[in-house]
């Protein structure tokens, strides 16, 4: 680690972080007055992004309803139903439940709370339907007639007492997995890269994400390390050796994403020091790795309140010289952040002093629920994310073209299911090089390779156990009644709403009241 840091040293001045910081918690309206300055279409502009995003929408409804898969289970079971609601309490619930016996009873009262015969058949998907038999397995293993409408909570409770608790935990936790498969590649990533190899074919390029939370102890970081580790080895031979060592041939080529709190058990800024002796070496193998496999590596994004140690511990990784001539090494820039802006100036000044031109995945973000809880909690004078999910895609158009502006410092990747977006950035880019990047298991119908542009799927490697955290999150981030995914797969819901100018539409909001202590 000493050579490292003289390496540094010797290195010309680094960009200072003070303005990211500095933004934390500013307030939103100015904020969202000088974005929309920023990502504001002239008319011609305006025309043409609807005309592709409505044509993007009307093929994805067509493909959808041959395709099925998350996006229809998604409308199934939103967050606007009753049951969906039930569905993601009891999966995020059953994280934190260690022994089986609470687990049955905790299953048994909340599926006999929800009416999940009337999803059966709603859907012409075959995911929705398997998924919904299993839910309602307690309704179907015994004939109780019309005691199943109108009492099912004690039909459990009868059936419980007929085949007890396993049968239930068991047809939940199938269910479940028959839902898993549809978000995860696969459970290692060897059948991942066996399961990734038709969509390779049709020319799809892959980030791998090895699933799992923050490390709690050493033995976990230990285990996430050498999971990584195997998983370079294993994308550095399904991917072949590469076709000369050009920074086009590194962007094609497959990738991972690193999450840095499962590399460590104390990611906490008191704990920068440290990190710094302790977690910072390790990335540098994983990275330099990476770099001789001439494969890309992408830095996760965190909670809001670990930013700065981010920063603080892949700047090293930047700057050093053992890493150079490999444009490999980038981040996932969150656009519901108040920050993303002052971040992609940070990453262009990085780069400049480095001589390093960064992948930037740009990304709307999938903490929003818990990031306005934590700055509640704290009482906290703002929020370090914007409260309308409006805002956020004006932010996100705002960044695409800070992106696309700097392509001596960027290479841009542009993670979206969103129709309206998608139009955007592909108009604002015009002929210049990027990628666009989406969910494994989501947004197959909406095809943003169409606008001859290569696309990248994120791809989640993990077993049942790491998935929870992964599904509930994309839960709630996709089954709002106001997401995009939901209000596509909802054929009912107008074309010219799903994909109206978000620029437009923030400038004649009301401004968001001031966060009081």
């Amino acid at each position: 680690m000493g050579e490292l840091k003289r390496d540094i040293a010797a290195l010309p001045p680094l960009p200072n972080r003070e303005a990211i910081s500095d933004a934390l918690l500013v307030e939103e309206s100015p904020l969202v007055e000088s974005l929309i300055a920023r990502a504001r279409f002239p008319e011609e502009e305006r025309c043409r992004i609807e005309l592709l995003a409505s044509d993007l929408v009307k093929a994805a409804r067509d493909g959808r309803h041959e395709q099925g898969g998350i996006d229809s289970f998604l409308h199934e079971y939103g967050l606007s139903s009753e049951e969906g609601v039930l569905l993601l309490c009891l999966a995020e619930a059953l994280l934190r439940i260690p022994d089986a016996a609470t687990a049955d009873r905790l299953i048994a009262g909340t599926i006999g709370s929800g009416d999940w015969a009337r999803h059966l058949g709603h859907s012409d998907s075959l995911i929705v339907n398997a998924s919904t038999w299993g839910l309602m397995l307690t309704g179907r293993v015994v004939d109780c007639g019309d005691a199943r409408r109108s009492d099912p909570a004690g039909l459990v409770q009868r059936l419980i007492a007929r085949s007890g608790e396993p049968v239930i935990r068991q047809a939940l936790r199938q269910a479940m997995r028959i839902l898993g498969r549809q978000f995860v590649l696969g459970q290692t990533i060897e059948e991942a890269l066996a399961n990734a190899e038709e969509e390779r074919e049709q020319g799809y390029r892959f980030s791998f994400d090895m699933l799992g939370e923050a490390a709690r102890t050493s033995e976990d970081a230990e285990r996430y390390a050498q999971r990584y580790g195997e998983a370079i080895a294993a994308v550095a031979a399904w991917a072949g050796q590469p076709k000369g060592r050009t920074e086009e041939e590194l962007q094609r080529r497959p990738g991972l994403s690193v999450k840095l709190s499962a590399l460590h058990p104390r990611y906490q800024p008191s704990q920068e020091a440290r990190l710094q002796d302790e977690l910072v070496p390790r990335v540098f193998e994983l990275a330099g790795a990476m770099r001789e496999a001439w494969l890309p590596l992408t830095i996760d994004a965190e909670e809001a309140d670990k930013l700065s140690l981010s920063l603080a511990l892949t700047e090293p990784l930047f700057a050093d010289p053992a890493l150079a001539g490999w444009n490999g090494l980038g981040l996932a820039v969150q656009a519901y952040s108040k920050r993303a802006l002052p971040l992609i100036d940070w990453l262009a000044g990085m780069a400049r002093a480095t001589g390093r031109r960064i992948p930037v995945r740009l990304v709307k973000g999938a903490y929003w629920d818990s990031e306005i809880e934590c700055a509640q909690k704290q009482g906290l004078a703002g929020y370090p994310v914007f409260t309308r999910k409006t805002n956020t895609d004006v932010a996100y158009l705002a960044a695409a073209r800070a992106l696309l502006a700097q392509l001596d410092c960027f290479y841009p990747q542009f993670a979206t299911h969103n129709a309206h977006t998608i139009a955007a950035v592909s108009t604002i880019a015009g002929n210049r090089p990027y990628e666009f990047q989406r969910l494994y298991g989501m947004g197959e119908a909406l095809r943003p390779e169409a606008l001859a542009k290569p696309c990248r799927i994120y791809a989640p490697v993990g077993g049942h156990r790491d998935l929870l955290a992964y599904l509930v999150r994309r839960l709630l981030e996709n089954g709002a009644n106001t997401s995009f995914v939901n209000r596509l797969a909802d054929d009912h819901a107008p074309i010219s709403a799903i994909i109206a100018d978000p620029v437009e539409k923030a400038a004649v909001l009301p401004c968001p009241k001031k966060r009081t202590r």
